[in-house]
């Protein structure tokens, strides 16, 4: 008796070990750093916080200004570099690289702004704010392209998820900035440059490639993970009216960040319960456990019946030619399976797909830029501007969850193609385009509403289409590919349109006026007119967008009414051994390396 009581409260350590290793190593808790990683990695869409503090601090005019605008754009969504970087790495490397740059670029930003080097030169600080944006990239790459590959059969609702809170990631620094450094604005720089690289260097060994083996209760999961990040945009919603009503003190705002991080660490309580499970189902399996890790693990042994065969096998299977990289760029895969880079940018689908996306996002991109200048010249009052903006980041981030989840849920049970969904939502920013252009008295806040959902919705659209023609093998390369035509659309009817059509608007009632522009004076345009004709334009752009996105519905019709996810749907049996990724059949995959022709590196 006193044998059995001392061995079991001996193993009261041993198992609280075991339960902790499950918890930290296990794919729930790679999810959960993954959700904190993108929680702090949206400081681009924090520019108009801290812009003025650029503009006074370093005496540049708002030329000068809008060309940093377009630089930090143009970082945050090339991500070319990488992708390439993550196909032959691990998703450390990149995390590493991306926190470092987040780091380095904006910390040069606020020694800058704060004079504690000599005032830089103009490209210089392009070249911060570009290095800076674009570690979210890498952080994007490292975090979110992990869990597609870890989810493959759930991608829908883990894109909407994390890009969710992508979305909501400004309002978080924000008030997590404020907990901090209450109102000290140029803090807000500093805070940005090392909050996310902490953030990404602390869970480096968390976030990796795992098994891919999809659990009956996946989706129940991320459901409740939902529901935690609908309650802290409800919260952070509320807080964002209050605040700009209310004059806040430092106990305030400490208050508020400690129910913002309580917030953020609830899907922990998930995480520990979805562990628990899987280690007691584990622990009564064991034997049966440790049978199949063997099976599995263990190769065939080489006989001497069998070494004949593979040597006839390598015969019979070299080409009697070896064949280009450049010769298959044309002749792609069926539509499912791994397309390589090359065939996949050069595919008639991919074209149709980014072409869409260049007329539709740049058009809603291009109404969020310039909500500030739009409501100064509809009249709107200057204290509705940061409700606009907190508004287009709530329903930003409400755009990428209920796009992400309802596009997974129509096509799991109605077979519903997402092409056809993101046509839809196309054609839904149309209306905040034509409401703007018309000047429907206050109707910019359905404007900024639609904007953003809009904007926030049809990113995980794109980001699982691709996954879903082209496959996962080079999706970290094909993700940043795709996200290219949110910079190139917003260029075009950014800076070319509507910046034209606002300049010469402004110029008119400048001339009308009577005395001559003095130099160094702002142009500035008040009246419907001034934003009427480019976003008349901006909604034909959208209208062409849709139509090119039905092209795709067309060509991928058959292709989305098919099984696309049967080769990942081998359910999880509790008891039964989920190994890791690439310890089953590594040396298996190993030998058959030996019998192909992979001289290719796309």
């Amino acid at each position: 008796m006193v044998a059995t009581e001392a061995s079991t409260s001996g193993s009261g350590s041993p198992e609280l070990r075991n339960i902790s290793h499950q918890v930290i190593t296990g794919r729930w808790f790679m999810v959960f750093a993954s959700l904190l990683i993108m929680a702090v990695s949206g400081a681009t869409y924090m520019f108009g916080s801290y812009s003025n503090d650029i503009k006074t601090s370093l005496s540049y005019d708002q030329t000068t200004l809008n060309l940093l605008s377009f630089f930090k754009d143009l970082g945050a969504n090339v991500g070319v570099l990488p992708g390439l970087i993550n196909e032959i790495t691990p998703p450390w490397v990149v995390l590493s690289i991306g926190a470092v740059m987040n780091f380095f670029g904006y910390f040069m930003i606020w020694l800058a702004v704060t004079g504690r080097i000599a005032k830089p030169q103009v490209w210089q600080m392009c070249l911060y704010i570009c290095i800076g944006a674009n570690s979210q990239t890498f952080s994007n790459t490292g975090a979110l392209v992990t869990c597609v590959k870890n989810f493959p059969g759930s991608r829908g609702s883990v894109l909407g998820l994390l890009k969710g809170y992508v979305g909501l990631s400004g309002a978080i620094i924000t008030q997590l900035y404020h907990a901090v450094y209450v109102d000290d604005s140029k803090s807000l720089i500093l805070f940005i440059a090392w909050i996310p690289a902490a953030v990404s260097i602390f869970f480096l060994p968390t976030i990796r490639i795992l098994n891919n083996t999809r659990q009956p209760n996946e989706l129940r999961v991320f459901y409740n993970l939902l529901y935690i990040s609908l309650g802290l945009a409800g919260f952070l919603m509320g807080l964002i009216i209050v605040q700009n009503q209310l004059s806040f003190t430092r106990i305030d705002y400490v208050s508020d960040g400690i129910v913002v991080l309580s917030l953020l660490f609830l899907p922990l309580a998930v995480v520990f319960r979805e562990e628990l499970h899987l280690w007691r189902a584990k622990k009564q399996g064991l034997i049966g456990t440790s049978e199949v890790a063997v099976v599995a693990e263990a190769p065939p042994p080489m006989t001497e019946s069998t070494q004949p065969q593979l040597e006839s096998s390598t015969n019979t299977t070299k080409p009697e030619k070896e064949s280009s990289c450049l010769d298959n760029v044309f002749k792609p895969p069926n539509r499912g399976e791994d397309y390589t880079i090359l065939q996949a940018l050069f595919s008639i689908d991919m074209l149709v797909l980014f072409t869409a996306a260049t007329f539709s996002i740049g058009g809603s991109l291009t109404a969020i830029d310039n909500l500030g200048q739009i409501a100064k010249s509809l009249g709107y009052p200057s204290k509705s501007t940061s409700t606009f903006v907190s508004l287009v980041s709530i329903w930003n981030y409400l755009g990428r969850v209920v796009a992400g989840f309802v596009s997974e849920i129509f096509l799991t049970k109605y077979k519903f193609p997402r092409p056809l969904m993101l046509s839809l939502i196309i054609l839904l920013s149309c209306v905040g385009h034509l409401l703007i252009a018309f000047g429907v008295p206050n109707s910019l806040y359905f404007s900024s509403v639609i904007a953003g959902f809009c904007f926030g919705a049809q990113w995980p659209l794109i980001f699982a289409i691709i996954s879903e023609i082209f496959g996962l093998k080079y999706y970290s390369t094909l993700l940043n590919m795709g996200a290219m035509a949110s910079p190139l659309g917003a260029y075009i009817l950014n800076v070319k349109v509507t910046g034209y059509f606002y300049d010469k608007e402004a110029l008119k009632q400048l001339q009308a006026k009577g005395p001559k522009m003095e130099a160094g004076e702002d142009l500035t345009c008040i009246g419907v007119h001034c934003y009427k004709m480019a976003f008349l334009i901006i909604t034909a752009s959208a209208v062409i967008g849709c139509l090119i996105s039905l092209i795709l519905v067309i060509r991928t019709r058959k292709f989305y009414k098919g099984d696309m996810y049967s080769k990942y749907r081998v359910e999880a049996q509790p008891g039964t051994a989920t190994p890791r990724s690439g310890t089953v059949s590594t040396e298996t995959e190993s030998l058959l390396g030996h019998f192909q022709n992979k001289r290719c590196v796309d």
